[in-house]
Parts: structure tokens; C-alpha cells; sequence
């Protein structure tokens, strides 16, 4: 039996070697991939030199260059697959209705021998081209479904003839002033950015920010006076001032107090 290992930290392939060695001697690491590009083109370079794939392929998630399931768009996969990774076992129930098994990283002894046990299971009761290298599609939907999401950290603005770097949490509000959007810092900087208040609004954590009305998005701190406002609105008092009328639209006043409270 040889095995196929996909990953790119060296420490971790130098920890499941030995890890390897440990709970089955008998098991031969036929080669080593720390990429998209490098498990393909060493797949593919097997196959066309008319070698076997591996029994065994130990298959990182998140690579350097994008997510492994790449891999099973570009070139077919015979080989079993348990995969590596840093999810928490809540998103990895996905593996369980798939039938793929997974090790949840740092690989830990049991879980390996766990893992390899069930592999023999499989293999004694199915044919090999039944691999578990199905549902891939749909496994990786559920991933991305239940992954934590990561938000727009900075933003890259221009100050004169200088390109500054602000981070998200140094801005109190972000607006739009004739078709343009602007953002304010908490110590009172104004900066054109190239994004509209929609794209704003998917980018940043909903957190952190909540867009009151259309032509606004707000932080907790920046919030100085809440006061009620005609037509069931509110009307906000920011921190930077703010030189206009700051409305939250009268369908959105019930959300913002709850956002605001948490």
C-alpha cells in the first residue's frame, strides 16, 4: 500500500510521515505535493508513465494556491481520499454524509490509526473505482455554506500624492456624497474609496458595521445620540460629526436596536 501526500507546510508533512511510520510501517509515501499545480502534474505524470495511483491520497483542503477540490476538476482521482484540515467538526459533518473520512489538523495518532482502520474496511468490502472521492461538488458547497467567512480587513485609499493603507477598524462610518463613496475615520480622516455602498456592504463584517439607510454604513462607535425622528425613524448623532441628516430608515429600525444592543 503507498500513499500520496498533499500539503504545504513542511512540518506537517514531516509529523504525518512519522505518524505514518508509527501506525503502519507496511505503508510506503510514494511522493510528496504542496500545491494544486504539483498534485496534478504529479498525478498526471504517473498515469501517462503507466504507473498505478496511489492507494492513498492524504489531501490537505486549503493550499497555497486555492482549495484542493480543484484538483478533482482537473484531472480524475481513483485513489482514496482522507482529508486534512483545520474546519471545525461542525462543518466536517459534511464528510460524514459523503462517506469521506477526514483528520482534523494537528493529525493526531488515534485518529490517523482511526482513519487507516476504516480505509481497510472499505477496501475488504468495495471495489476500488468506488473510491470516496464522490459528491465532491457538493461537499465543497456544504463547506463553504458552513466555513467561517472572512471579511475586508483594509482598504487602500489616496491621500495626496501617498497610498495609505486604513484598517477596517480605524473607520467610524462609511457614505456616498453625489454617487461617490467616502468613508470616516474615528479620528475624523475623510477617504474616497472605489467601491459602492452595495459592494460595502458584502465586504464588511455585519458585526461591525450596519448599513441605517441606503446611502450609509455605521460602526457601534461612532453612534453618539440615538433620538426618535419622524416617520418612525431614528435620527443619529455620530462621532466624527457627520454634516448631514443621519436617518435609520424607518423599515431598518427595529434590526439597528438589536445590532446596536448586542
Amino acid at each position: 500500500m503507498n500513499a500520496l501526500i498533499v500539503e504545504d507546510e513542511e512540518l506537517a508533512v514531516r509529523k504525518l510521515r512519522k505518524l505514518l511510520q508509527e501506525v503502519a510501517p507496511t505503508l510506503a509515501v510514494a511522493g510528496v505535493a504542496a500545491s494544486i499545480e504539483d498534485t496534478v502534474a504529479w498525478l498526471e505524470s504517473r498515469r501517462a508513465a503507466g504507473e498505478p495511483e496511489p492507494d492513498l491520497i492524504f489531501l490537505d483542503i486549503e493550499l497555497a494556491d486555492g482549495q484542493s477540490f480543484e484538483i478533482f476538476e482537473r484531472t480524475p482521482v481513483h485513489s482514496t481520499v482522507i482529508f486534512t484540515t483545520s474546519y471545525d467538526e461542525y462543518a466536517l459533518q459534511a464528510f460524514k454524509v459523503n462517506s469521506i473520512d477526514y483528520l482534523l489538523k494537528p493529525v493526531q495518532r488515534e485518529e490517523l490509526a482511526r482513519s487507516l482502520r476504516k480505509y481497510e474496511e472499505l477496501r475488504r468490502h468495495a471495489a476500488p473505482a468506488a473510491g470516496p472521492a464522490l459528491n465532491i461538488e457538493k461537499l465543497l458547497q456544504q463547506l463553504q455554506q458552513q466555513a467561517p467567512r472572512e471579511y475586508r480587513q483594509r482598504f487602500l485609499v489616496r491621500q495626496g500624492q501617498r497610498l495609505l493603507s486604513v484598517e477596517t477598524g480605524d473607520i467610524a462610518y462609511f457614505y456616498t456624497d453625489e454617487r461617490y463613496s467616502f468613508f470616516a475615520t474615528h479620528a475624523g480622516q475623510k477617504f474616497l474609496v472605489d467601491y459602492t455602498l452595495d459592494e460595502l456592504t458584502e465586504a464588511l463584517d455585519p458585526a461591525r458595521f450596519f448599513r441605517i439607510n441606503r446611502g450609509m454604513l455605521v460602526t457601534h462607535q461612532a453612534v453618539e445620540q440615538m433620538q426618535p425622528y419622524f416617520g418612525n425613524r431614528l435620527a443619529l448623532t455620530f462621532r466624527p460629526a457627520f454634516d448631514k441628516d443621519a436617518l435609520v430608515s424607518r423599515e431598518k429600525v427595529s434590526d439597528f436596536k438589536t445590532w446596536m444592543g448586542k
